[in-house]
């Protein structure tokens, strides 16, 4: 009876150092997989965007034309994902807070058509929150000096 347990213990044994052996040849398996992995998701991510992401507008006059200019250049580099008015008046929706917020909630209650027409949701956005419509009138001279 103890020469069978001592069989049985040495067979135990050599299996045990098997199922080790393909452990480690499974793990090394693994690990060059997550390193292909990890190689072609590089491969594959797109750049990082070089404009950031604009802030929320609360409806501070003083900071529309920096919200403007940090949306329009976001979208410009980001074309691909404003491809229609619709997704551009969206995404300036999507920044604001506050009392901005609450100018754009009638206009999406009535499902107005300036929420698919982005120039003119920009206008009427701008007319409200005190775009200095002489400060265009000067740039547009300085450019064309």
């Amino acid at each position: 009876m103890v020469d069978e347990l001592v069989l049985l213990l040495q067979a135990l044994l050599v299996r045990h150092r098997a199922l080790s052996i393909e452990n480690n040849q499974l793990m090394e398996q693994l690990r060059l997989l997550v390193c292909e992995r990890a190689t072609l998701l590089r491969q594959v991510r797109p750049p990082s965007c070089p404009v950031p992401f604009p802030h929320t507008f609360d409806g501070e006059t003083s900071r529309l034309p920096e919200f403007i200019v940090q949306t329009t250049s976001y979208m410009l580099v980001n074309e691909d994902r404003f491809c229609n008015d619709a997704m551009k008046v969206a995404f300036l929706i999507s920044l604001l807070t506050g009392e901005a917020e609450e100018w754009v909630v009638p206009y999406i209650e009535m499902d107005s058509p300036l929420l698919s027409d982005y120039r003119a949701f920009l206008e009427e956005f701008k007319q409200c929150f005190g775009w200095d419509e002489e400060e265009d009138d000067d740039d547009d001279e300085i450019e064309n000096y």
